[in-house]
């Protein structure tokens, strides 16, 4: 009887000690699915996120120049300006850490939206002074011009609001897998507790 009870409780241990084994076997396999998961998720949203409009606007560009400090001479030129802007976000390079141990996956950076103006320049009513005519240079300096108008024209806009928002759509596909994984999601020192809370933190 003694024997059979010593079996019987030696089979036990062996069975819960089996058991046990397979059971974080199977935990660490879905520990290490999880986070192949959020991976794939990751490189999914990693694309380039596009957003286009275009602007148009009438500049006034104007060149005074002085001669031996006594003679001057007027330039004046109308510029008609019609723009195809981009507005990207490159999402291959955000940077990301991924804890295992913590379950956590933490969004170190997210680039900066990168701002594309294609300019057609037309010119109208040239007025030009006696030796300060137009020249190729004044292309140049009226193209510069034209850019950064139109680059801060464009920050302004609703564009960029756009295109900011289909970032954070973009996003909220990790949050959304991470939190129904029971991972956590962080950006950079702060928990996402939210996909409003996403929201907040980029804005």
């Amino acid at each position: 009887m003694r024997n059979f009870l010593l079996g019987a409780l030696i089979a036990a241990l062996l069975a819960f000690g089996i058991k046990y084994f397979i059971d974080q076997s199977n935990y660490e396999k879905t520990e290490i699915e999880s986070s192949g998961l959020i991976m794939d998720q990751i490189k999914n949203v990693g694309k380039l996120v596009v957003t286009e409009g275009h602007f148009s606007d009438i500049i006034t560009y104007n060149n005074n120049k002085t001669y031996f400090k006594v003679l001057s001479s007027k330039k004046k030129i109308i510029v008609m300006v019609n723009a195809n802007v981009q507005v990207s976000y490159d999402l291959r390079k955000i940077e990301h850490v991924i804890d295992q141990g913590t379950k956590t996956v933490t969004i170190t950076r997210i680039p900066e939206a990168e701002i594309n103006i294609n300019p057609e320049i037309k010119y109208h009513d040239i007025q030009e002074g006696l030796i300060n005519k137009y020249s190729p240079g004044d292309h140049n300096a009226i193209r510069k011009v034209v850019i950064q108008q139109l680059d801060s024209k464009v920050k302004k806009s609703a564009l960029v609001t756009n295109s900011k928002n289909r970032l954070i759509s973009e996003l909220q596909k990790i949050y959304i897998l991470t939190n129904s994984l029971g991972w956590t999601l962080k950006y950079k020192d702060t928990e996402i507790e939210s996909q409003l809370g996403l929201e907040e933190l980029i804005q």
